[in-house]
């Protein structure tokens, strides 16, 4: 299978070598690396060039945008710029963050579930970060959802979701309208990928409220967005993250920010969920 793989980076320069050079030596090279500079200020694209003179698959573009790092939008626009360099003569288009070390055999453990499964759309490994000198699982989210920074996208699947929404809420929408267009999607626990900065240390102070603008713009309904804003905040241990997320859900109404899917697919998706929510209730 053919692999293209775009990277939107800010100020990687710490990270970007460890990451371009675990996938520079897979099991199964990728036919097309992407990597789009966004605004840097730091040596990241004099690390890139480097790596791409040994590398010849590997291609360095520029992107201007603004100094702010806001999970949603801000990388969405980079990658869909960089998916504008690239032909459609891929098999797999990837979404990778700057900051991770894929395992050898990450990209040839994707192409063997991709082959097995036609319906399989969307894949990935897991994420784990260094705490204590042990790598231990990022546990932000549940371990059957495709995290935003290592996504992988089946081509025709990627064609029927329309792409990635520059919008927050774009790293669960996708497998949501995968669903509802009838793919599937998984997560291959074996396959340990290591996240060099974990999610969110970067981020504005503003972020705090932007999931739940993105369980507004998908429809979810105030019942679901505080069930899953609720579940979230036990997670991460903080009550405050409940507070933060219905702020934002809020603020989302009273504005009537613009919903990133149809109406069908809002109440696919409600639907769908609610299902998912029975179905643990059962097993308790």
């Amino acid at each position: 299978m053919k692999f293209y793989i775009v990277i939107a980076v800010h100020n990687e320069e710490a990270f970007i070598k460890d990451c371009l050079s675990s996938l520079t030596t897979q099991t199964l090279l990728p036919e097309k690396i992407i990597v789009v500079n966004d605004n840097s200020t730091d040596k990241t694209a004099e690390i890139v060039e480097k790596i791409a003179k040994k590398f010849p698959a590997l291609k360095l573009i520029q992107n201007q945008s603004s100094n702010q790092h806001m999970p949603g939008e801000k990388v969405v626009r980079a990658f869909n710029f960089g998916l504008q360099q690239l032909d459609t003569n891929y098999d797999v288009i990837c979404k990778f963050d700057g900051d991770l070390i894929f395992p050898k055999n990450y990209l040839e453990t994707l192409a063997s579930h991709y082959v097995q499964n036609p319906k399989l759309g969307m894949l990935s490994g897991h994420c784990y970060i260094q705490k204590n000198n042990k790598w231990i699982y990022e546990n932000i989210a549940s371990k059957v959802h495709i995290r935003g920074p290592l996504k992988s996208y089946r081509r025709a699947c990627f064609k029927d979701i329309g792409g990635l929404q520059a919008s927050i809420g774009w790293d669960t929408v996708d497998e949501l309208i995968a669903v509802y267009y009838g793919w599937t999607f998984k997560t291959v626990a074996a396959l340990k990928v290591k996240h060099l900065k974990p999610t969110g240390s970067h981020y504005s102070p503003n972020a705090r409220y932007l999931q739940g603008e993105a369980l507004y713009k998908m429809r979810s309904g105030f019942a679901i967005a505080a069930l899953s804003a609720l579940k979230m905040a036990l997670n991460k241990k903080k009550f405050i993250y409940f507070f933060n997320c219905m702020m934002g859900y809020f603020r989302a109404y009273k504005t009537k920010a613009k919903y990133i899917v149809t109406e069908n697919q809002g109440k696919f998706i409600r639907r769908y969920r609610w299902r998912a929510l029975q179905k643990k209730i059962i097993r308790i």
